[in-house]
């Protein structure tokens, strides 16, 4: 019994599959970070018999609103069983569009441990006992003094500028760590910027506020059209105070921190790395607090399970455990994702709870980078020496719960506030569209509502740059251009918003864009008639030139923008006009835009 053990892999985009990993463990396309674990399992040279005696079971974290819905868990699971492995339990699946999203689901099929029970004689650990993690916090006994400047804004001098800042290096006890990498590390290689403007582009009546954002980059970055810019987000000081308040926290909270191991050694097999990676010596407890740990972040199940663990306050107790329960999960869900409840707020409701800071990394999770689609393309991406630049066309998240709180997104609240002049790092990761050059001349559709039009305007601006370099080559050899348009396929773009007054980003734009080269743009705004109208409705409406470029002309279809409804009423919308137009029974347009999807014809990045 001493050798059995199981190993939780996982990939994930946003966290989820990271966060529900650990949950487990203390009992669409692939996500960049398991990308090369999915291409070591196509390598040719492994056996059949490569995985025999494996037992193996799979659970995918997916969208419902995406074509290829849980794709990605189903062929890994598909591929280690033609490896030898055995299924030891169904895999599951789990859709973000769930009214209860991930939880429910992932609750039934976590019944598979029952198929596992203990030997006989072997008494699980008690649920009132909490299980040590495998890295704490401690203090830094070895920083000069004066290393570490305090500010008057609450953070040290590391965190208010980028200019000094080393590679990253983590910070753990030394104990050959061998290479050790975080969990919690990107990918992707960071990128100092600096913010050059942060517009408002919507009035100040107008009930959101959507950012035109545009940073400078001092060196070259290569990019193209549905690549991502990851932003790092900080806790406002005001929020990491009121914690560092009510946890008890002042006393070490501007004192250099680092990670150590629980276990004497880290040579055992499987050893996870620290969950943060540190930046040196000087990173203090309240930099861990303001630049690492999310404190706005609704609460999962396992946090009211972890934070049960350090109260004396029997009613407190009882409450939190009551929560977990499976036939509560209503009740959390009422308590929790419903009217967005923070764990800050909670912590304060909670008000007997105190955290050790020791456990802080491991009880408060990450505070992730969020992704967001580039809108710059063409002559829009670089500087006239060669520098990158970035745009972004961002909405600020905010809103009234229906406890009638007022909620911000944690980053784009960040962002919010940011003034021209601010130096951060970023992260650039290649999206999903896979957008090529090839495609330059053939037809394209692209649908983006709201801010989804950001990828879209991307691709616009690149398919002109694209044009000019062919147009360059074709002058020196035959002098001639075609009326001063901009020798490219044809651009349809079906763009949604609310009013025409408020919310139509970039209208002056397309004007000017499409003088320049053949773009055609069909605008839905929602609320300006009596009668709603949306994307879906204009794809119908203009069904003819749609029939024709996507299949006499063999043309491609990008859709970006909110994931839900609205990708699956564009593609309902687009079977529409195959059968309606291309004279199709209802089964045969189905076919046709699962062969488009099969062929790279269809791709969709929602969010």
């Amino acid at each position: 019994m001493q050798n059995r053990s199981a190993l939780i892999a996982y990939g994930s985009e946003t966290g989820n599959a990271h966060d529900y990993a650990e949950e487990l463990g203390r009992q669409g396309d692939l996500p960049i970070n398991a990308k090369l674990f999915w291409k070591s399992l196509l390598r040719r040279k492994l056996p059949p018999s490569y995985l025999e005696g494996v037992q193996l079971t799979t659970f995918g974290l997916g969208d419902s609103s995406y074509p290829k819905f849980n794709w990605a868990a189903r062929k890994v699971h598909k591929r280690l069983l033609q490896l030898g492995a055995d299924e030891a339990y169904p895999r599951g699946e789990a859709d973000e569009q769930h009214d209860e999203g991930f939880t429910l689901q992932l609750r039934e099929w976590q019944r598979l441990l029952t198929k596992f029970p203990l030997a006989e004689g072997i008494i699980p650990v008690s649920e009132h006992i909490p299980l040590e993690p495998k890295w704490t916090l401690a203090l830094h006994q070895n920083v000069p003094n004066g290393s570490v400047k305090k500010l008057t804004n609450g953070g040290d001098e590391r965190t208010s500028s980028i200019d000094d800042w080393p590679e990253p290096k983590y910070e753990t006890e030394t104990v050959k760590p061998n290479g050790i990498r975080s969990a919690a590390t990107s990918a992707t290689p960071k990128l100092k910027v600096t913010l050059e403007e942060n517009r408002r582009l919507t009035p100040s009546t107008h009930w959101q506020d959507v950012r035109h954002l545009v940073f400078g980059c001092n060196q070259p970055a290569a990019y193209g059209p549905g690549d991502v810019l990851t932003i790092f987000p900080k806790n406002f000081s005001g929020d990491v105070d009121q914690l560092l308040h009510r946890m008890g926290w002042t006393d070490i909270a501007d004192k250099p921190i680092r990670f150590t191991p629980t276990k004497a050694t880290l040579q055992e097999a499987f050893y996870p790395s620290p969950p943060i990676s540190l930046l040196g010596p000087s990173t203090t407890f309240r930099t861990l607090l303001t630049e690492h740990l999310d404190l706005t972040a609704i609460p999962r199940r396992s946090f009211f399970s972890l934070i049960a663990h350090f109260t004396d306050n029997p009613f407190h107790k009882d409450r939190l455990l009551e929560l977990i329960k499976p036939e509560c999960i209503d009740e959390l869900y009422d308590y929790t994702t419903r009217p967005r409840r923070s764990i800050l707020e909670v912590l304060q409701e909670f008000e007997s709870v105190k955290i050790p800071w020791q456990w802080a990394a491991n009880i408060l999770p990450i505070l992730r980078g969020r992704q967001f689609s580039i809108a710059s393309g063409g002559q829009l991406k670089q500087t006239l020496d060669g520098s990158a630049r970035f745009e972004l066309l961002v909405a600020i998240v905010k809103y009234k719960t229906v406890i009638k709180k007022m909620r911000e997104g944690v980053c784009t609240r960040y962002l919010a506030y940011l003034p021209a002049g601010t130096k951060l790092r970023v992260g650039l990761q290649k999206g999903s569209l896979a957008i090529t050059k090839a495609e330059a001349e053939r037809p394209i559709i692209m649908v983006g509502p709201g801010t989804g039009v950001a990828p879209m305007r991307s691709l616009v601006w690149e398919r002109l740059q694209w044009a000019k370099e062919r147009g360059t080559e074709v002058e020196e050899d035959t002098g001639s251009h075609i009326n001063g348009v901009a020798r490219t396929g044809q651009s349809l773009l079906f763009f949604g918003c609310r009013s025409q007054t408020a919310d139509y980003f970039y209208q002056d734009e397309w004007q000017d864009l499409r003088q320049r080269m053949p773009l055609t743009v069909h605008a839905a705004f929602s609320r300006d008639q009596s009668h709603k109208v949306y994307v879906q409705n204009l794809i119908r409406q203009h069904s003819d030139s749609v029939y024709r470029m996507l299949h006499d002309g063999v043309g491609l279809v990008y859709v970006c923008g909110s994931s839900g409804k609205m990708p699956q009423a564009v593609r309902a919308a687009l079977a529409d006009v195959f059968r309606d137009v291309g004279s199709l029974d209802q089964k045969d347009a189905e076919s046709y835009m699962e062969a488009m999807e099969k062929e790279g014809r269809y791709k969709q990045e929602t969010w």
